[in-house]
């Protein structure tokens, strides 16, 4: 099937059709340039929310709730769950998708599971064009779940218009696991499964954390908590509400565009780079640089000269 056919059974709905545009993103196709240039005019208009957090704190049970919260406000879903994969063999279980299966059935919502294939910050490569083509596909919002985090895998905040960080209580020192990086990047914070002890003592210590060195102005987002039971479905029409209320923010004060050409300008410059590493490898393998490395290690020359004599044979070719 044409591309062009591909796209326009896309628009319609068609699971099957975005299914076999995201395996040509995820498969780096010869056609993935012809896919991008044809999504490029139909996308920008879905509101991308990413989920983050440390392993265990409920962010495929949060998404399911926020896929079925959003439904019932009428919206089409999409959702992308990221999954880790075994540096050993390369494989993944893909299990988010497994624990979303009460949206299954449901024509207005599309779930698609990918593996970070070695891939670090939480996402995996193909993340933004996977993004692209569910936002074309007309989805008007699409949540994006990572794998797990650590303390400084922040790279969702690059993806998202809104990035949402979970947390949980009874996992050890909640700041711990929000510190370095990951507790400055959510818009929203969520303590879910507040049912159990200590949710409050985690509000507390989070809201704390959120204003040490806080140099906000009057007019400035404050990024709200909200207390979760998801699995129960507690909780998540206020956290919907605050996800509205940040996109009504950005809009006011033109955040959202400075974040989404932030997103594209990224985008851009990983592509190019990508390019320019294949191109390199195309012209000479690696024996060029195998022959500036021995230099270098010989001391016949330093390292910023072998990049640039590397970069010039590349980009003079």
């Amino acid at each position: 099937m044409d591309v062009g056919t591909l796209v326009e059974q896309a628009r319609e709905g068609r699971p099957r059709a975005v299914a076999r545009l995201i395996s040509l993103v995820e498969g780096a196709s010869p056609e993935l340039r012809e896919v991008m240039a044809a999504l490029a005019p139909l996308a920008g208009n879905a509101y991308t929310v990413g989920l983050t957090g440390s392993p265990g704190v409920g962010k495929s049970t949060t998404t399911s709730a926020l896929v079925g919260a959003y439904r019932r406000l009428g919206k089409r879903v999409g959702v992308l769950a990221v999954d880790p994969s075994s540096p050993f063999s390369g494989g993944a279980l893909l299990g988010d998708r497994v624990r979303m299966q009460e949206h299954a059935t449901d024509p207005e919502v599309y779930i698609r599971s990918m593996a970070t294939r070695g891939h670090l910050g939480g996402l995996a490569w193909a993340a933004p064009q996977a993004i692209r083509v569910l936002d074309a596909a007309g989805c008007d919002v699409v949540l994006v779940e990572t794998v797990g985090v650590g303390q400084s895998e922040v790279e969702i905040a690059a993806q998202a218009d809104t990035t949402v960080v979970l947390m949980a209580p009874g996992m050890g020192d909640g700041i711990q696991a929000a510190k370095a990086g990951i507790l400055e990047i959510g818009d929203v914070y969520v303590v879910n499964k507040a049912d159990r002890d200590g949710a409050d003592a985690t509000a507390r210590e989070l809201n704390h954390m959120l204003g040490l060195g806080e140099s906000r102005g009057p007019g400035d987002w404050r990024p709200p908590i909200v207390k979760t039971v998801a699995a129960r479905g507690e909780g998540i029409d206020e956290l919907v509400e605050s996800l509205e209320k940040h996109r009504a923010w950005m809009d006011e004060h033109g955040e959202l565009t400075i974040r989404r050409q932030r997103r594209a300008a990224q985008e851009v410059e990983t592509i190019a780079v990508t390019t320019l590493r294949q191109r390199f490898a195309d012209l000479h393998g690696d024996q060029h640089l195998e022959a500036l490395a021995k230099r270098v290690a010989l001391g016949e020359l330093d390292p910023y000269t072998a990049a640039d004599e590397l970069v010039a044979g590349v980009t003079t070719t």
